[in-house]
């Protein structure tokens, strides 16, 4: 063997030695498994389940925070209520029960799940019902949407709350932050927001939130103990064992498989509304029209693209339908194009209450910047006004004195005048102190001019004035 042979296997020894040092590191790292504590886990998931006594009071308080948040639109108001919420419990059980084959666990969760939503949907009913409040803002609408971000937080959510519940001692700072970031409690607030109004398109939308953050929490704990090895429940006999077998099968499967119709659908969703959104800045584009909203519905495969300005020929809407045929993911979609020029009232029987309301949030945010900012400014010139008028009321310009004293030292003169003239850029105010003189008709322009300038030099000195302005009237 050659001396480069003998060198080339030592590299490739060094090399494979490196990985294994790499990788080793990496899964210590990354290993949970070490420091996971199975009996106080289950114990701590278990002892969560139940809804009753104090736990059950604490639902109702934080439902009617969240309620009050939502209605007044207040974000910290929810997070606050999502803090305090026990919502949490039931879904982790239903994931460990599956997962351990525990069928007594199992039935407990699922009847306290059932109580959970119950109680949950029926405080926000009795909120709703009695507030006077009943308009969907902007944080009852986000909870009606379900989007493919919604299905990431859930599934990592609960992946982060089972890990940190699984460790060994407590990690409360992750618990809290899962529990916000889930945000299991607003959708419920929501289902009772539609069937208080009698909305039930919002009640739908709002479980089907719900049932999606349920799912995926429950799905992650499955995994996770699943991963993790964590003891399964022991029962009497094989016979026993096989029944709760197949039942943990029947429900692990009535878990995955709507998760994986969920995933999909929505993934397929967001796929098409980012492609739609896409296709409306590259292509819906015409000369002296713009776009002020647009609609997508994606079950009926409808876009609605409202626009102003310029009337758009029939011609190049035809042109952009055919260019929508082109697109794989946007074929079969219906474009509608409705114009502010249209002879008809098609436009204003179409703009949907939601749009108009959309458009004109958008006016008044812009209208509400720029007065403000006008007002700001306003303002600021009113300050520095009084801030100059009171420093000239302190300070009188001796002007008999002066004007006598010029007289006799700077020839031709016949009166003198003095005012602060202020001036702006409409950002800053300044101060320009003028000298109006009154010269003997009978002086010629050569004196004058030197005599301005003497007089000038001597009115700075003896009013202390960095800049003064001498003009003839």
């Amino acid at each position: 063997m050659t001396d480069n042979e003998i060198e080339a296997q030592e590299q490739t020894k060094d090399i494979k030695t490196i990985w294994a040092q790499f990788k080793s590191f990496v899964l210590g790292l990354l290993d949970i498994r070490q420091d996971t504590d199975h009996k106080a886990t289950i114990d701590g998931i278990k002892s969560d389940i139940a809804f009753k006594g104090h736990t059950a009071w604490i639902l109702i308080f934080s439902i009617f925070i969240a309620s009050i948040g939502l209605n007044s639109n207040s974000t910290a108001v929810v997070i606050g209520a999502m803090l305090i919420s026990p919502l949490m419990g039931p879904i982790l059980g239903i994931g460990l029960s599956v997962g351990i084959n525990d069928i007594e666990t199992l039935r407990r969760s699922l009847v306290n799940f059932g109580v959970m939503v119950f109680l949950s949907i029926l405080t926000a009913v009795i909120y709703f019902t009695l507030t006077p409040l009943r308009v969907a803002n902007s944080e009852i609408l986000g909870r009606t949407e379900p989007t493919f971000l919604d299905v990431l937080i859930a599934l990592f959510g609960g992946l982060a709350m089972i890990v940190a519940k699984s460790k060994r001692g407590t990690m409360a700072g992750v618990i809290f932050g899962v529990a916000i970031a889930t945000a299991l409690m607003p959708p419920l607030c929501t289902a009772g927001f539609g069937l208080a109004t009698g909305n039930l398109e919002y009640f739908l939308k709002a479980l089907y939130l719900f049932g999606i953050n349920t799912v995926f929490i429950a799905l992650s704990t499955f995994v996770v103990v699943k991963y993790l090895r964590f003891p399964m429940a022991r029962y009497a006999n094989a016979a026993r064992r096989k029944r709760v077998n197949r039942i943990v099968i029947v429900v692990a499967l009535l878990m995955i498989i709507p998760s994986v119709f969920s995933f999909v659908g929505i993934m397929n969703k967001t796929f098409y509304e980012n492609e739609t959104n896409s296709f409306l800045s590259k292509v819906v584009v015409y000369p002296g029209s713009e776009q002020i909203k647009h609609n997508i519905k994606y079950d009926d495969k409808i876009l609605e693209v409202y626009m102003i300005g310029n009337s758009v020929p029939e011609s190049k809407i035809a042109e952009w339908q055919s260019k929508i045929s082109e697109n794989k993911r946007l074929t079969g979609t219906k474009l509608k194009i409705r114009q502010g020029q249209d002879k008809t009232d098609e436009l204003t029987s179409s703009l949907s209450s939601k749009v108009k309301e959309g458009v004109l949030q958008d006016l008044y945010a812009q209208n509400s910047k720029a007065l403000s900012d006008k007002d700001a400014k306003i303002q600021l010139l009113e300050n520095e006004i009084q801030h100059l008028a009171q420093k000239l009321k302190n300070k009188e310009v001796p002007l008999v004195a002066l004007a006598n004293e010029a007289k006799i030292n700077y020839g031709g003169i016949e009166g003198l005048s003095f005012a602060n003239e202020i001036r702006t850029d409409l950002n800053r105010l300044d101060t320009l102190p003028i000298v109006s003189v009154l010269w003997d008709s009978k002086a010629n322009k050569k004196d004058i001019v030197e005599q301005s300038d003497k007089l000038r030099k001597w009115l700075q000195f003896k009013l202390n004035l960095d800049t003064l302005v001498i003009q003839k009237r």
